[in-house]
Parts: structure tokens; C-alpha cells; sequence
């Protein structure tokens, strides 16, 4: 890439490889996003980046129990394809995930 990047480990339909680098990554694009465009992104651009939307938003005050009917309404009608990322979406505002 001709800018600035960062990869997540994170097989498609699952969850991030690690936790810790996932929300440090998050809070990373939340901040970029102030002054910079971002873009988050994975193959299919549903299951992976729809909740990577959620967690996103949980951190720019959006309350955990609407954060995937937000990303829903507003990105993707099939945004966070998995239980188990539902699950981490709910968690996430705890500093909890489906793992954990």
C-alpha cells in the first residue's frame, strides 16, 4: 500500500487472533479518523468488517447492546455474519470478548 497500514490476524468468520492488538488497532483508526481518512476492510467486507464497524463504534459512544444494529442500519443489513462476533461485539465495551 502507498499509505500507512496495519493487518489484523483474523481468519475470515472468526474472531481476532488477539484480542489486545485487535482493540489497539480499533483505537488507532478512531483516532486516525479525526484528521485522516481510514479504511477498514476485509475480503467479503460483512462478517470481519461489520464488526470491526461495531467495536468502532462502541468506542465512539454508541452502547454496546445497539452497536450492531447500527453498523446494520447504516453500513451492511448482514454486517457481523457470526454469533460468536456478536458476542464479541457485546463484550467488547467490557474489554470482554467471546473468549474471554
Amino acid at each position: 500500500m502507498p499509505w500507512p497500514s496495519r493487518w489484523l490476524l483474523w481468519q475470515d468468520f472468526r474472531l481476532p487472533a488477539d484480542d489486545v492488538v485487535a482493540r489497539d488497532a480499533f483505537e488507532q483508526v478512531l483516532e486516525r479518523a479525526d484528521v485522516l481518512r481510514v479504511e477498514v476492510a476485509c475480503a467479503g467486507g460483512i462478517g470481519r468488517t461489520g464488526t470491526a464497524l461495531a467495536c468502532l463504534a462502541i468506542l465512539d459512544g454508541i452502547p454496546a447492546a445497539d452497536a450492531v444494529d447500527y453498523i446494520r442500519q447504516r453500513y451492511h443489513r448482514r454486517a457481523v455474519e457470526t454469533p460468536a462476533q456478536r458476542r464479541y461485539v457485546a463484550g467488547f465495551a467490557a474489554g470482554r470478548t467471546a473468549a474471554t
